[in-house]
């Protein structure tokens, strides 16, 4: 596969696929080969827009299309499950759009699945894979503020409160917390190199259900604190900062997808700028790829642990707000 185009075929081409496919333009030798969707204008209107050679109307022919190299899946998050659980199956690589499933009892059935199939499988968190979070990542290893404790960030926007939007329906996994949520909750898990020892978390809670806000604390072994809030009632400035002993690295607003960062030692500042290829998701796209050629089941960069650790964390803050889905119960 190394020596010859990476065929991608995309499931659900929608506002998420159209920055996966932005991306992939940027990328040489891989191209979007083939589209799934149930909708057959959107899909043929999608491939025609990106370059795609094949549309489908189903995802199951899709899957067994032999040509296809590995599967990005961007349809809704309650659909990730059945939609990676039948690319894996089929013995297809997969990138599947955050946060992976919906409960950690989903991701850990679709880890050990594609464990068991040998099948490469990533959650396509896009930050973990940016440039300037190389840049970050040097500073905390060369210990550039000291130790750590204090990570703090916010993540929100004031969005029309229609009760019919996917981000309010209770049936569709609505709620900050799994579209805002594991953005501070893996960043701060990145940062630190562990996994929190205990939380807390508030929120308010919109009439369908599911939180308008949440606020959490996370308290790691080491003595690190992370304090986030994720909302849909303001527009906040969306900005992370990592505090140290000897000063704190500022990732720029929007700190999930930044290309800026600033590091502050004793009143001395250093801002670098790194600017993305393409739209940004162009990395973890390449990282999925450079690990399905080396045959590795997972990337180092986003662990199958660090998926599970994340989605275990959130059924937890959402047990403790009290917010559950219908399809739980």
């Amino acid at each position: 596969m190394a020596n010859k185009r990476f065929n991608w075929g995309l499931l659900g081409p929608g506002r998420i696929a159209q920055q996966f496919a932005d991306g992939l333009a940027s990328i040489d030798d891989a191209a979007l080969y083939a589209v799934a969707s149930s909708n057959p204008e959107r899909g043929k209107a999608f491939a025609e827009k990106n370059g795609g050679e094949k549309v489908y109307t189903s995802y199951e022919a899709l899957v067994n299309d032999p040509q296809v190299d590995a599967v990005y899946i961007a349809t809704p998050h309650t659909m990730h499950f059945e939609n990676t659980m039948l690319c894996l199956n089929a013995g297809k690589p997969v990138l599947c759009e955050k946060p992976l499933t919906v409960n950690a009892a989903e991701t850990r059935k679709l880890i050990e699945t594609a464990r068991g199939q040998n099948v490469f499988l990533l959650e396509a968190l896009w930050t973990r894979f940016l440039p300037i979070y190389a840049q970050i990542r040097q500073w905390l290893d060369e210990g550039s503020i000291g130790d750590l404790h204090l990570i703090s960030s916010t993540f929100g926007f004031s969005i029309p409160k229609d009760k019919d939007e996917r981000w309010l329906n209770p049936e569709l996994a609505g709620g900050t917390l799994l579209d805002m949520g594991v953005y501070p909750i893996s960043t701060s898990q990145w940062v630190v190199g562990q996994n929190p020892e205990s939380f807390g978390a508030k929120a308010i809670l919109s009439e369908t259900g599911v939180d308008l806000m949440t606020s959490g604390v996370l308290k790691y072994p080491n003595g690190v604190i992370s304090q986030f809030t994720t909302s849909f009632l303001s527009n906040d400035v969306n900005d992370m900062f990592i505090y140290g002993v000897n000063g704190y690295i500022r990732i720029h607003a929007n700190y999930w997808a930044a290309t800026r960062a600033t590091l502050s030692v004793n009143d001395t500042e250093i801002t670098v700028n790194r600017p993305v290829r393409a739209g940004g998701f162009e990395y973890q796209t390449e990282e999925a790829m450079r690990c399905i050629r080396a045959g590795l089941l997972e990337s180092p960069g986003m662990t199958h642990a660090q998926t599970l650790a994340n989605m275990e964390l959130m059924d937890h803050i959402r047990s403790e707000i009290g917010v559950r889905y219908p399809f739980e119960q």
